[in-house]
């Protein structure tokens, strides 16, 4: 079950993992400015999206807080594979379901091989072989 727990945005770093506009995604980079005579500290946060890697941006004041996407890696088999799409089985509930093949696996996804996939917000991505 993955969902989302929440953090202070000045804690943050890049390479951990926030929601931007319902998307989660990583931390590329993040600058803070320096709190004005009446202003808080404003966080400026680069990041790219965990499943399509466009490009995010957002800016926080420093002391508000941000949702953390709770993320499950996890094991499957390939039971078949059809263009860009591998239709897949859980190592652990059997359930089966077809994930979308990255670019960089194109070619090396084939039946009968294990690979390890995040569950994402309720999305799951595929991210390497085992």
């Amino acid at each position: 079950m993955s969902g989302t727990k929440q953090t202070i945005v000045t804690s943050l770093k890049p390479g951990n993992y926030i929601v931007i506009d319902g998307v989660a995604c990583k931390v590329n980079r993040i600058e803070t400015s320096r709190p004005g005579k009446h202003g808080h500290a404003k966080c400026r946060i680069d990041a790219s999206s965990l499943t399509d890697n466009s490009r995010k941006q957002i800016v926080l004041p420093g002391h508000d807080k941000i949702d953390v996407p709770i993320i499950d890696k996890k094991s499957a088999q390939v039971l078949s594979v059809n263009d860009d799409v591998a239709n897949v089985m859980d190592e652990e509930t059997y359930e089966t379901f077809d994930v979308e093949i990255p670019e960089e696996l194109k070619g090396k996804v084939e039946a009968g091989i294990s690979v390890l996939y995040w569950d994402i917000l309720g999305e799951k991505v595929l991210k390497q072989l085992k």
